[in-house]
This record gives structure tokens, sequence and C-alpha cells, in this order.
């Protein structure tokens, strides 16, 4: 015997299979057929109907916790830094962001200050992007001859006067820029990307805004101690004892002129931004990102800098510069850097001072004052 429901039928069926299932004992099942719902007679006629398994409501999603200093500066923070900056003599930019949050908090954080060899790592981004286009590869050698030497840092400079010629591949080259500092290899690079037009061009259009990229290294310091660059001027102490000859009004104008419109300027809140799209690898491509910070965590420059106030168990990469003195006093004296807290929170770090009389001793205790700061409130 065959049983046929039409669906309104099916619906009383179903809603009285309900009602009287406790009531059912043992069924046959009458199979049904192709399309229609098989169902079972019991005692006394019933009919029986499955319905599949009870529907159960999805279990609500997990909230995600939101660290409470992921959106704004923990308590305290910004009232430090702004009592270590206004203490601190000379002209000082500060500029803290949390990578992985939504703030940043600074102290003259948009006005221009002098890069000086912090510009180095917008060279090195540049020939990693370049690298990233095919247009360069890490393995490409480059010769560099006494003609190519630059003037103070520049451990490199023995080997080319030792050798003649030395020949060194892109990735020894941005080695030694960064982790060492040396000028030869930094202008090194800086020609075999396509000069300072290059890097320009790469700062535009990754729109890094408020960074300048000056001349180069010979014509940077040159232009700033009031001398017009002679190559002889890479040999020993030429440039010092030229410099030391122009008359003091010379050198004081050349200085003033440099301070005041630094033509190798950039804000402590760019360079942050800056810093944060690198460590979130939206400036490179993820091998170039992870090769780059991995230098940035050699270098061998700046020791009791931003790095000596993190405590045991965080991690530090950075840039340093540092520029020339007069009287006392210095134009650029600078690090810029990644901290990452043993949780994995990750903070990018701009001190900057544009033109200090401070003692070299009370220019690092400030830094590692402002690192010491961004870690003593971390978590809070």
């Amino acid at each position: 015997m065959k049983v046929k429901f039409s669906g309104r039928g099916l619906l009383a069926v179903v809603m009285s299979s309900a009602v009287l299932a406790g009531c059912v004992g043992s069924a046959a099942v009458i199979p049904a057929p192709r399309g229609q719902v098989p169902v079972s007679r019991g005692p006394a006629g019933s009919v029986t109907v499955p319905i599949g398994e009870p529907v159960r409501a999805a279990p609500p999603a997990p909230q995600r916790v939101i660290d409470p200093g992921f959106r704004r500066p923990p308590a305290g923070l910004e009232e430090r830094i702004f009592g270590l900056w206004r203490a601190f003599p000379g002209k000082t930019g500060i500029a803290v962001q949390r990578i992985d949050g939504e703030w940043t908090l600074q102290q003259r954080g948009d006005d221009l200050f002098p890069q000086q060899s912090v510009s180095k790592l917008w060279v090195t981004l540049t020939v990693l992007d370049a690298v990233d286009r095919g247009a360069l590869t890490l393995d490409r050698k480059v010769s560099i001859t006494p003609a190519d030497l630059t003037l103070f840092h520049q451990p490199l400079a023995a080997r080319v006067r030792s050798e003649g010629t030395v020949t060194m591949s892109v990735r020894d080259l941005i080695e030694t820029a960064i982790t060492h500092s040396d000028n030869t290899a930094n202008d090194s690079l800086l020609r075999t990307v396509g000069g300072p037009d290059a890097v320009r061009r790469f700062i535009a259009a990754k729109d890094l805004g408020s960074i300048r990229f000056g001349p180069g290294e010979r014509l940077l310091q040159s232009g700033t101690a009031g001398l017009k660059w002679q190559q002889a001027y890479s040999v020993g102490y030429a440039f010092q004892q030229a410099r030391a000859a122009l008359p003091d009004a010379t050198r004081k104008a050349a200085m003033d002129n440099y301070l005041a419109n630094p033509v190798d300027g950039a804000s402590p809140s760019a360079i942050a931004r800056a810093l944060t799209r690198l460590a979130r690898g939206t400036l490179l491509s993820p091998e170039s990102t992870d090769y780059v910070l991995g230098v940035m965590s050699r270098t061998h420059s700046g020791p009791k800098r931003l790095k000596a106030g993190l405590p045991a168990g965080w991690k530090f990469l950075h840039k340093t510069g540092t520029g020339q003195d007069y009287k006392g006093m210095t134009a650029g004296y600078n690090d810029i850097g990644i901290a990452t807290a043993p949780d994995g929170t990750r903070y990018a770090i701009v001190v900057m001072l544009g033109s200090t009389t401070a003692s070299i001793p009370q220019r690092m205790a400030l830094m590692q004052a402002v690192s010491g700061a961004v870690a003593e409130f971390h978590g809070n």
C-alpha cells in the first residue's frame, strides 16, 4: 500500500506526528516513491514522517578582545614624553607610533630635522624596490675606485686605497651601509640605483610625506661646512683641514642655512609612519621587507642611544644619524627604529636633535629615556 500526501496534507501529518511521537511503538517503514517522503505505520494506524535532526542555533562568534593600548596611547606616556622633550635643550623632535595599533604621539613631530645618515635607509629601500621590480639584483656587482670615496665614516676606504678597485655585491653594500653606516658604501648604492633623483621618486611614489633626500654625502657635507667639494677631500683629514681654514663667518652662515632649511630634512612623524609601513609590509615585497629588517637588527652604530633604554626581552632594529659639529653644537643627532616587546607588540620610535649643545651623554640619556618610557608604559 502506498501513501501519498499533498504539501498541505504532509504538513498536517508532520505536526500531528510530533504530538503522537511519544506513543509510537515499533513501526513498519512504508517505502516512498522517488521524490516523496518515506513514512512508517505504527500501532492503531498512526503514521510517522521523519523530519530530520532538530535545528540548533550556531554558537556565538568569539568576541575579539582589543588591547586597551591599541586605539590610544597608554595613560601617562604622552605626559612623560612631553616632559622629556620640554626639558631638553635645543631643537628636538620625537615621534612614537604603535605599529600594530591606531595611535601616534609626537612633539615637534611635523618640523623638518637634518637626517644625516638616517637617509641611508631610503637609499636601501629604493634599491630593494628596484630588486622587487626586477631592475636590480642583490648579486649585482659594483666596482668602487678611489674616485668614488667620500668622507668621514667610510671603513671601506682603506680597502679601496690598498687594492685600487674593490668589487662588492649590492647585498654586501647594503649590509655595510646600514650596519656600519659606511658613507662610501651608501654612495655606491646611490650611484647604482640611479642617484638622488631615484630616491626622491621612490619617496614620492610611496607617498612617504615630509622626507627629503639630499645630493649625496660629498655635496651634503661640503655644503654644510661652506666648502665646494673636491675629491682630494676624501683622503685622510683633508676635509677637516680645509673646513678649519674657512673664515668663521663662512662656516656659521653655511651651518645656519642648513639648519634653517635642511636639504636632507625629514619630520619625525613622517619617519615614524614610514617605519610603520615598512614593518607592516606595505612598502616592499615580503622577501625584501624581511631582509631589510634583518639588516637593521645588526646595526652597530648608536648602541647607547634608543636601544640602551629598552629592558631585557625587548628587540630593537634601527638606523642612526650624526651631523657635523660647530663650536659644540651638532647639526643632527638622531636614532630611528622599531622596538618589539616580548609579547610581539611593535613601536616605531624616532628621536631627532636638530641642533643642540647638550653633551653626548645627555643626548644618549634623552633617547634612552624615550625608549624606556615606551617600554615602561607598554600594556598599561
